[in-house]
């Protein structure tokens, strides 16, 4: 659905600014291909605080303590 949604949005700009659009047909992959180490940089980030995470509760784990759902 999402990607239904910017199909039409990019019609409806090339509808109204034909140029911008292609501009940004053709910009959008550079731009992915920019942020990609900041995501990998971000799924870092997440694995690093999960693993934190776990090292600081494992005490109470170990006591048994368990988290409400």
């Amino acid at each position: 659905m999402r990607y239904l949604l910017l199909l039409i949005a990019w019609c409806i700009l090339f509808v109204l600014s034909w140029p911008i659009a292609l501009l940004a047909l053709v910009l959008w992959p550079i731009f992915w291909l920019l942020s990609l180490p900041f995501r990998l940089i971000g799924i870092t980030f997440d694995a690093l605080f999960a693993l934190l995470k776990a090292i600081l509760l494992l005490p109470a784990r170990l006591f048994g303590y368990r988290a409400r759902s």
